[in-house]
């Protein structure tokens, strides 16, 4: 049995605190940590989670093992090297933190620590993601040519009035750091991204935020073919987020959670699995399948003594492919 403190419970712990209790029979959560009390009391009502507003003393708690961190993104890595330093595995939602370099800091913590990684970029973990990378590792598409990714979501001015919401210092981005993060990195995951050539990133007048809620971008695919990236909150109602992947022998089209590949010798396949995505003002209406499989390949890690299948240095190299889309869109 793993002792675990969860710290932050705000909006992103109802899937979280699902699928811990789904594993409640590998994982205990000895604490759940909000400086909030009415935020603790809400949390220890509805998942029975006992509470506390001392992070400090839930990390040093000799009966945690790993340190699960859910706060706002600027306060990712002091959270992620008092657990390292405390000798605990960390998982941590995405991003990593605000910046590149402060990610970078939080991923060399862990490697020095020797402690276990575990990034919170659940749609790794889809059907229709482990399939199509399967199919991608063997070839069934042939040469890759080309590939895009669409994120049209929204999220309505209420979701940026909120305190904190769409501020650099915060959230460290806009769209591509906070919602479009996922479906970059499986687009990074599926075809790799080379570089970026050229981008576009602004605020839309749909909305009062500091950050951007739409960018676009060209990229060089890992095998040098083309790519282009789109991503907005700005898309009322919303969509879902789709990657195409077009191959010598065969185009692969992920809708969503959905999966159609279709080959030149007139074949198909289908994977139908409609989990939802949160894509408009429903933002957390979605499975919690996907963060469960990630919560449980992070115990075998621990377990098992190796790397998680979504280690630091993967969402590291997914954020700084935002970094690149950002800082040449701003220019």
């Amino acid at each position: 049995m793993i002792g675990i403190a969860v710290i932050g419970l705000g909006a992103a712990l109802a899937p979280h605190a699902k699928a811990l209790i789904d594993l409640n029979d590998r994982v205990r959560v000895v604490h759940a940590v909000a400086r909030n009390p009415e935020t603790r009391r809400a949390a220890a009502e509805q998942f029975g989670f006992p509470a506390t507003g001392d992070a400090a003393a839930a990390i040093a708690d000799p009966r945690v093992d790993a340190v699960m961190i859910l706060t706002p993104t600027n306060a990712h890595l002091e959270l992620a090297e008092a657990a390292f330093a405390a000798g605990k595995h960390v998982l941590c939602e995405k991003p990593l933190d605000v910046t590149v370099e402060r990610a970078e800091r939080l991923v060399i913590a862990g490697r020095r620590s020797d402690r276990r990684l575990s990034v919170m970029l659940q749609l790794r973990f889809r059907a229709a993601s482990q399939r199509l990378k399967s199919l991608l590792d063997v070839g069934a598409l042939g040469e890759i040519q080309a590939a895009t990714m669409t994120v049209p979501w929204w999220r309505a001015q209420s979701y940026y009035d909120q305190p904190g919401r769409g501020v650099k210092a915060r959230d460290g981005g806009g769209v591509m750091m906070i919602q479009a993060i996922h479906t970059l990195d499986l687009f990074r995951w599926f075809v790799g991204v080379g570089s970026v050539e050229a981008s576009i990133v602004r605020t839309t007048a749909l909305h009062r935020m500091e950050t951007e809620d739409y960018a676009s971008a060209l990229v060089r695919l890992g095998n040098g073919a083309p790519g282009t990236i789109v991503a907005t909150v700005a898309a009322y109602p919303g969509g879902p987020e789709q990657i195409m992947v077009i191959g010598s022998k065969g185009i692969a089209r992920m809708d969503g959670s959905n999966l159609r590949v279709s080959y030149l010798d007139g074949t198909e396949e289908v994977l139908r699995d409609d989990v939802g995505t949160g894509t408009g003002t429903g933002w957390m209406a979605f499975s919690h399948e996907p963060h469960k499989a990630v919560i449980g390949d992070f115990l075998d890690a621990i377990e098992q003594d190796r790397d998680p299948a979504i280690p630091g240095e993967d969402a590291l190299a997914t954020q700084r492919v935002i970094d690149d889309i950002v800082n040449k869109g701003q220019r």
